[in-house]
């Protein structure tokens, strides 16, 4: 049985790929109804009905994922890990940087793994998930425990047919998604718009590049592979081009009244910069901003 710890569009995503009957919601505390029901919409083919179990108290996975807010991943796993053998893969699936971190040296003996995909999927009603796009999903160790359990894991996930790959070094993996968030969702965020009209915005042409410096040399500092500023637009561009009627999920918290995962994207930049002697300017800015939307 494979868990799922928050029942998003990201794990709901999951949820209808896995095969049926070896998957499940974990409950929240107050949760009463005995399954969830949702309706699925692939990227190919008719839409179909979902049905996923509340686990229970007596079923003990043998895969959990945490497909949580980033800012809600901690607190969410305390009341969850107690329950779990110490066995237990845990998967993680959180936006930007710094609550992967936090699980693992919360847990360190537990086997911690964290994931980045560029799966799309959301929920434009709540009874409904629309697998918006098709991509890849990386995962790789964040805890020596998690090291001989990846390949399993992997193939687990894979079972459902997305293209799911390991990598010896996620790190990697999560900073270069993380440039990627930081240099579209705040913008969409703050100028409430999709992905790509963001691109011919005055805010967003007169702070990209100075982000990107800053991002070039935060890179450096942390000991990644140096990419120059404009490389680094140039991959932000060509991602905000190829989901350019996307709503990004900063934008979609904003308009939902939910809590953005700022904090974790920019915001985690600028906190390093700060530990390594960089001035990070524009990230603190668009902290600053997103944080103030109401």
């Amino acid at each position: 049985m494979i868990a799922i710890l928050g029942a998003g569009s990201l794990g709901r995503l999951w949820a209808a790929k896995l095969p049926a009957g070896r998957v499940a919601f974990v409950p929240r505390p107050e949760q009463s109804a005995a399954s969830l029901r949702y309706r699925f919409r692939p990227v190919q083919g008719p839409e179909i009905p979902v049905q996923i179990p509340w686990l229970n108290s007596h079923q003990s996975p043998s895969l959990l994922l945490v497909t949580t807010k980033a800012g809600d991943t901690v607190a969410a796993l305390q009341s969850v890990v107690p329950r779990l053998p110490e066995t237990t893969p845990i998967v993680l699936f959180q936006n930007g940087l710094g609550s992967q971190q936090d699980v693992a040296q919360s847990w360190p003996n537990r086997p911690i793994l964290a994931a980045t995909t560029t799966e799309g999927a959301n929920r434009p009603k709540p009874e409904l998930t629309l697998h918006a796009g098709q991509g890849e999903t990386w995962i790789g160790a964040l805890t020596p425990a998690g090291e001989t359990c990846l390949n399993e894991a992997v193939s687990r996930l894979a079972e459902t047919g997305l293209c799911v790959n390991a990598t010896p070094d996620i790190l990697d993996r999560l900073w270069q998604k993380l440039v990627i968030n930081a240099g579209i969702n705040p913008f969409t965020a703050i100028l409430n718009c999709p992905n790509g009209e963001i691109l011919n915005q005055p805010f967003y042409q007169q702070w990209i590049d100075p982000l990107c410096h800053e991002i070039s040399k935060l890179l450096t500092a942390s000991g990644q592979p140096s990419r120059s500023a404009a490389t680094l637009r140039e991959a932000i561009e060509s991602v905000a081009c190829s989901t350019a009627a996307n709503t990004s999920s900063m934008r979609a918290d904003r308009l939902a009244g939910r809590t953005t995962e700022i904090n974790f994207i920019n915001g985690y930049l600028a906190r390093a910069g700060t530990e390594l002697g960089i001035d990070t300017p524009v990230n603190q800015m668009l902290t600053d901003q997103v944080e103030q939307l109401k």
